[in-house]
């Protein structure tokens, strides 16, 4: 029943405004702007569709899924982990490990979390490096350590759309025991060269004074002028002294009298 004078255009404006509305907010709901270091992984009902991005993009609403995937190198801690050398010796390491995403499509599609996976894997390949080498050796070659361990790295999360950029050994701490036995080693070694240089020293000295001794009994002159220059020596000394100057010939002189 339509009451007379009522017109259905007061029903139907408003019903369409709120239509238009609602579609307008739906549509504009698909767009999406990309930084320039992000780029979105775009899945229609479900299956893969395209990698997007940067700038302002579009996304059907309801029928498409997005991922966003940041494209700038990740620093990722690796926690300190006991890892036993090959002989048998206990270390605690701390690893950072540098990485980048170049594929996201694969970073998306074929791993869970592949931050994760990372720091999982490169823990791993830690304990498989440091577990081949010796103490020396691990304390001495960290360089070599972080190669062995970014080569194992990048070759098994390359087909995750993964490159290892780097990987660095922070750190490598020793028990408190084994700290004190490389100290002890330590101070015996420098007590040995201490007493290498001592000896070569007085070797030196004792050929010196060898040498001058032969050099002044050559020459008489030159003994008296050391027995002169010892003299004034002495005498500059301001304690009570009573020097007696015999000449050094005293023996052939003695001979005489006897």
């Amino acid at each position: 029943m339509i009451f007379q004078g009522f017109d259905p255009l007061f029903i139907i404006i408003p019903v369409v405004v709120v239509v238009l509305i609602f579609l307008t907010c739906f549509l504009l709901a698909g767009i999406k702007v990309i930084l320039e270091y992000e780029r979105l992984i775009i899945f229609r009902l479900g299956k893969y569709k395209r990698t997007i991005g940067p700038g302002v993009v579009y996304i059907l609403p309801v029928l498409e899924k997005s991922r966003k995937v940041d494209l700038r190198i990740v620093t990722a801690d690796i926690p300190r982990q006991e890892v036993i050398t090959r002989d048998n010796i206990p270390v605690l390491a701390n690893t950072v490990v540098y990485f980048k995403v170049e594929k996201p499509s694969d970073a998306i599609i074929k791993i869970e979390n592949y931050a994760f996976a990372v720091r999982q894997y490169t823990q791993a390949a830690l304990r498989d490096v440091v577990g081949n080498m010796e103490l020396d050796s691990v304390l001495t070659e960290r360089d070599k350590i972080a190669a062995d361990i970014r080569e194992i790295v990048d070759q098994e999360t390359n087909e995750w759309g993964i490159d290892i950029k780097s990987i660095k050994i922070q750190e490598i701490e020793l028990p408190a025991e084994m700290k004190r036995a490389m100290a002890k080693q330590a101070e015996a070694e420098r007590e040995k060269r201490a007493a290498i240089i001592a000896s070569e020293g007085e070797l030196a000295s004792a050929k010196n004074l060898s040498e001058a001794a032969s050099m002044m009994a050559s020459q008489p002159g030159a003994l008296q002028l050391r027995t002169l220059q010892t003299i004034r020596d002495i005498s500059q000394d301001p304690s009570e002294k009573i020097v007696i100057f015999m000449p050094s010939d005293i023996g052939n002189i003695l001979k005489k009298f006897t």
